[in-house]
């Protein structure tokens, strides 16, 4: 797996193949243009898949949120199990293709991972629905990173998403060469910050996990960890989080700073609080300072370069 490009699974839509229920597409240029520079793509459209053409009747979820039926809002055939069928056949497909992340496309019967429009018996439409293939996804692969192409709109929503992509690369990489306790650990240590930036409590509990390395088979301990790793990581980093980690980091060379150098770095972190000035700014400087003074512990950490740079992810206010 090492050297190749991330793989990730995406909606044929929003790729611009014409396989929507009307004919069209959905083509998404941050996805294709930006991201695709980065990512090899595998795409899947369920409902094509299943035999129902293209254009099609358009259909909805009806029923048990739990367990809806796939309904043709027309002629009321069912679909559902013909979907389901495909379903089951196209995960076992992506299991050997090493997936570090899947694209869905909103609202869709098939594809939606959340508020997908569930109607009951009398007609009457609800948001608690799920798509059919994207539970089945979510239900195979629950570590794997997902998200609908709708919220990727969302700047914070954009970085997060990205950056568990790239984290869950890595640990799919530590799994791959058969992992050691130390190598747990290692991995632990090299994400230590980028941890602190999303959740407090998960950092300290993969802490005690890794404390307890002897306690564990290096497998157990690997699965251990890439549960609650990718559970860390999926909580929101805020700025108040951010701020946090920064002054962590300069506390490692603020002696060998000058007054001067330690106001101008202060003042960049405050900057960035104050929400004047976007992460990377402080994040710059910090950089600059650990190489300067061969901070190796710290240029370590993947914090500092989560994913590529051109990417542009951490450059919002």
């Amino acid at each position: 797996m090492t050297g190749q490009m991330l793989r990730l699974g995406i909606s044929r839509c929003l790729l611009g193949e014409s396989v929507r229920f009307d004919g069209g597409h959905k083509h998404d240029h941050f996805l294709t243009d930006v991201l695709g520079r980065y990512v090899e793509w595998v795409p899947v459209c369920p409902e094509v898949e299943a035999g129902l053409g293209t254009p099609r009747e358009a259909m909805r979820l009806v029923g048990d949120p739990d367990r809806p039926q796939l309904i043709t809002v027309k002629s009321g055939m069912d679909h559902t199990e013909a979907v389901e069928r495909v379903s089951a056949n196209r995960l076992q497909n992506l299991k050997r293709l090493s997936l570090s992340g899947y694209v869905f496309k909103k609202d869709s019967p098939s594809c939606g991972i959340e508020r997908v429009r569930l109607y009951n018996q009398s007609g009457m439409p609800s948001r608690q629905g799920v798509g059919i293939f994207a539970r089945a996804f979510m239900n195979q692969f629950p570590l794997i990173p997902v998200e609908e192409e709708g919220r990727l709109c969302d700047p914070d929503l954009r970085e997060n998403f990205i950056e568990r992509v790239f984290s869950y690369r890595r640990y799919q990489e530590l799994l791959v060469k058969s992992p050691s306790r130390q190598s747990v650990v290692q991995f632990h240590t090299m994400h230590k910050y980028l941890l602190l930036s999303h959740s407090h409590p998960h950092y300290e509990a993969l802490g005690r996990l890794v404390g307890q390395a002897h306690r564990y088979h290096p497998k157990e301990l690997a699965m251990k960890y890439g549960e609650l790793f990718m559970k860390a990581l999926a909580v929101k980093a805020t700025v108040r989080k951010h701020v946090n980690v920064l002054q962590h980091i300069v506390g490692f060379f603020k002696t060998r700073l000058t007054a001067q150098e330690k106001r101008e770095l202060l003042g960049v972190i405050d900057d960035y609080h104050r929400g004047l000035t976007p992460l990377i700014a402080p994040l710059t400087l910090i950089r600059h300072y650990v190489t300067l003074f061969d901070v190796s512990y710290i240029h370590a950490q993947v914090y500092l370069n989560p994913h590529p740079k051109e990417l542009m992810l951490r450059n919002h206010v």
